[in-house]
């Protein structure tokens, strides 16, 4: 956080980010403080008519407009209840105009807010969520966002109409009695250190609030996401006591930031009543030659001051909670999207993989992942990747479709390197089936036919799934494949979703092909026919396939053995056996069980 002293610069330089985006609206904008306008000019009204009145009591057939033709003949008594009646009209049609227009900008804003903020999420490095939970990244499009409406528009519509309100009055005392006036201009000073300090007081504990509901989000999105494993396991009783702690942890710094409002703004109407007190006595002690009427109206403009100043100074705290969330917000905007500084597209490549010194460690790890690996593919081959956990498959996996930028050494796809591609046309020469599979809530052919392949022929998405073998389970399903798979694919079992996630791979038809432990959650029936599907698909197709089971690698053109980032072994199943060496271990101690020996 930045020094106290630059706090308030910062605050009032986010905020007017945060307004840049009532540009699209500007029109709409300014006819509701037209309306703002018209509303806060009927204040002193109200109180000029209350000298009418009170001078009427003594002379109700007195003239209000003697030199006004037509109204000339018109008498306070019929004047006075006809303008009490007008002014409320007037103020009523500036209190439409300006609330509902106001709210259609700020509703507009915030929605413009909400999608940017998605979208840029679209678009965000892989490094990014590896540093960030879903709960909080979730909490700002939801919670944070609900924040940037308050600030949007309960604070602007108080800030300018309760603000006209108040400049619309002091003109009005002004105007009677400027010296009095001055009396109460004094304490504006104090008023405004009071508003100051308080700021600082909001701003701070509203962005611990906005940490803490991230934390009661992610606690409970994954006790969601994970409630087969807290059943299992027994698990309820530490998530209640977990969820409990984050949402009391909440509660708490809500209350702490209610009770800073609590405590400021009956001093705040001390000060100000003070005022009034000393200005009661003024106007009572030097009345002068001033009428009953002009005294009433000038206590009566006086006293709604207290109001509108009360609202302007409470709106500190709304502002300050709207300024902290849209400060989360625009740190989230301002995150450098993926690099893609590549120019070349080509509609097919052959799939020629080569890696050449290639080495890499994570942004911000000085430990090196992957170390001086060196490999070449052939357009059809199936070269496989084994090795003990955390010996760098999956990450070298990641590299190809660049989730992650390498620095050190070359990838080439067809000698080009992936770093030369546009990352979306790169990304649509692979296709990557991984053991965690990711459905949405949708039908089993959205799911297949996902992003780029939405559209495609239906006997295209009956084929792909005939091909991975899920025909039969989809024939099964209530409404084929127009059957709603719940989130996640929660009503399908994991062989089924695999299944899926591999006709989706088939259907995209792309030269290269990462299948990332793909046939881990299949059984033993389920994986012969999807190996039988593989060795169809992989024909003319660059395979890199990460396995734990024998079967599934046994047929490779080269297996890489990889311990500890780097390549120990390489070479075929059964040249690795002559060997006796890393390779021929792994496999004595069950490689194709992935209980004895896991490898991922």
């Amino acid at each position: 956080m930045t020094a106290p002293e630059s706090a308030a610069p910062s605050s009032l330089k986010i905020y007017f980010r945060l307004l840049s985006y009532v540009k699209p609206y500007i029109g709409i904008f300014l006819l509701s403080i037209v309306g703002f306008i018209i509303f806060a000019s009927t204040q002193p009204m109200l109180a000029g008519i209350l000298k009418y009145f009170v001078d009427g009591l003594s002379n109700p057939e007195a003239v209000l407009f003697p030199t006004v033709p037509y109204l000339k003949d018109l008498q306070l008594l019929q004047a006075v209840p006809l303008l009490i009646v007008l002014i409320a009209a007037w103020q009523g049609l500036g209190s439409y105009l300006g609330n509902y227009f106001l709210a259609k900008v700020s509703l507009g804003l915030v929605h413009d807010l909400r999608v940017e903020l998605f979208n840029k999420l679209l678009v965000l490095p892989n490094r990014y969520f590896d540093n960030h939970n879903s709960g909080h990244l979730i909490s700002r499009i939801t919670f944070n966002v609900t924040m940037v409406t308050g600030a949007a528009t309960d604070a602007i519509k108080v800030v300018i109409r309760e603000g006209l309100t108040v400049v619309f009055l002091f003109i009005y005392l002004l105007w009677m009695n400027w010296k009095l006036t001055l009396v109460m201009l004094a304490i504006l000073p104090l008023i405004a250190l009071m508003v100051g300090s308080a700021s600082k007081k909001f701003r701070k504990q509203s962005k611990k609030i906005q940490v803490a509901m991230g934390d009661v989000t992610h606690v409970a999105s994954e006790t969601i996401q994970g409630y087969r494993v807290v059943r299992s396991f027994g698990g309820e009783q530490y998530e209640q006591e977990r969820f409990a702690k984050a949402s009391q942890s909440n509660t708490d710094k809500q209350l702490r930031m209610t009770k800073t409002g609590a405590v400021y703004t009956p001093m705040l109407q001390l000060v100000i009543y003070s005022a009034m007190a000393v200005l009661m006595f003024l106007v009572l002690f030097l009345r002068g030659d001033a009428t009953a009427g002009d005294l009433v109206a000038y206590i009566t403009a006086a006293g709604l001051l207290p109001k509108p100043i009360r609202q302007l100074s409470e709106v500190s705290s709304t502002i300050q909670k709207g300024v902290a969330a849209a400060d989360s917000i625009f740190e989230q905007l301002d995150v450098e999207p993926e690099v893609d500084t590549g120019t070349i597209e080509r509609d097919r490549v052959s799939g020629r993989l080569e890696v050449r010194n290639l080495s890499f460690a994570y942004p911000g790890s000085e430990r090196s992942v992957l170390n001086d690996i060196n490999f070449t593919a052939e357009p059809g081959q199936m070269i496989a990747l084994v090795g003990r956990s955390g010996s760098g498959k999956s990450t070298l996996a990641g590299l190809i479709p660049r989730f992650y930028q390498h620095e050190h050494g070359e990838i080439l796809l067809d000698g080009i390197e992936v770093e030369d591609y546009r990352l979306r046309n790169l990304r649509k020469h692979i296709a990557q089936v991984t053991q965690h599979v990711t459905l949405f809530n949708d039908t089993v052919a959205n799911n297949i036919a996902y992003g780029d392949l939405a559209g495609a022929p239906r006997a295209d998405i009956e084929a792909a799934a005939a091909d991975a073998y899920a025909k039969e389970f989809i024939e099964q399903l209530p409404q084929g494949l127009d059957t709603e798979v719940g989130e996640n694919g929660v009503l399908l079992s994991g062989g089924q979703r695999q299944r899926l996630a591999i006709a989706r791979a088939l259907l995209k038809n792309a030269p290269l092909l990462i299948l990332d432990e793909a046939t881990s959650a299949l059984d033993t029936e389920s994986e012969r026919h999807i190996q039988a599907a593989l060795d169809q698909v992989m024909k003319g197709r660059t395979t890199l396939v990460i396995a734990h089971r024998l079967s599934t690698i046994e047929k490779a053109d080269l297996i890489l053995v990889m311990d500890q980032g780097r390549i120990v072994e390489r070479g075929t199943h059964q040249q690795l056996l002559a060997e006796n060496g890393f390779y021929a271990r792994l496999h004595a101690m069950g490689l194709d069980e992935p209980s004895k020996a896991d490898i991922t």
